[in-house]
């Protein structure tokens, strides 16, 4: 039997432990705060590290399973030790609650301006919305690497919904830029308070609500080992590195450039 341990986002807690119960792997599963993406990249990159370089070899794992996006760039740079990485290709974690990269993008050309809700987002909002208190993560650096005369849908595209989604906030007015908030239903719990707080919410601000299935396919295939293209394999000594194509991430070894 397959032994793994999982370092994710705390946005896939429901999900990630419903998989670790249910997968036919044994899965460890450790989570970091959610707004890793609001620090600095190198600030981001190095607590992911971090926590792959604390993995012990002698716990019998086959793999590290990274429950992340590209996010900020904040993937980029981390190297594997004695056991290999996985991670999914998406920019961003919506992609991941989509089921796949296609999926999202096809909903996101269609559906400018939305908004997304899921328990994660929800629960684990550092905002003031949510019910879980989080240490403040820094939200410096974000602002210098973003294009700030860049249009919403060019900011998605280069950066990422997360970090647009940020930016806007930052600045102010952040509202502006939706019509519309979509809640992704993962069927790990009963989310029938949540979908009618996100329902609310949407009312309050008078934007569109959608209630929406997710999709787990992603998710699914990372804690069942089924590590197809839609998912990234880093060696013992590999480091994650970045693509501006539809490949979104990529493996780099050792002298290679």
């Amino acid at each position: 039997m397959k032994k793994y341990k999982f370092i994710g986002c705390e946005i896939f807690y429901r999900e990630a432990c419903f998989l670790a119960a249910t997968c036919p792997a044994v899965v460890d599963i450790e989570f970091l705060h959610k707004g890793l993406h609001d620090l600095e990249t190198a600030d981001m990159t190095s607590r992911i590290q971090a926590a792959v370089d604390a993995v012990e070899l002698a716990d019998g794992y086959d793999a590290i399973l990274l429950g992340y996006a590209r996010c900020n760039d904040g993937l980029v740079g981390v190297t594997a030790g004695p056991l290999p990485l996985v991670i999914p290709k998406a920019h961003d974690c919506i992609t991941l609650f989509f089921g796949s990269r296609g999926g999202y993008r096809e909903y996101f050309d269609a559906n400018p301006g939305t908004y997304f809700h899921t328990t994660g987002w929800v629960e684990r909002n550092d905002s003031g919305e949510g019910q879980l208190e989080k240490p403040a993560y820094g939200q410096q650096g974000v602002m210098a690497k973003l294009g700030l005369t860049e249009s919403y849908e060019e900011m998605v595209a280069k950066h990422g919904k997360d970090n647009a989604d940020y930016i806007l906030e930052t600045l102010g007015g952040w509202e502006q830029a939706y019509s519309k908030l979509c809640y992704l239903e993962m069927g790990t719990c009963d989310e029938s308070a949540i979908i009618e707080a996100s329902r609310q919410k949407a009312a309050d601000k008078n934007w569109q609500f959608e209630l929406r299935q997710g999709k787990l396919t992603l998710l699914k295939k990372l804690f069942a080992g089924d590590w197809d293209d839609d998912f990234v394999i880093i060696p013992p000594g590999g480091k994650i590195i970045a693509r501006n194509d539809a490949e979104v991430l990529d493996v780099e070894m050792p002298g290679e450039k």
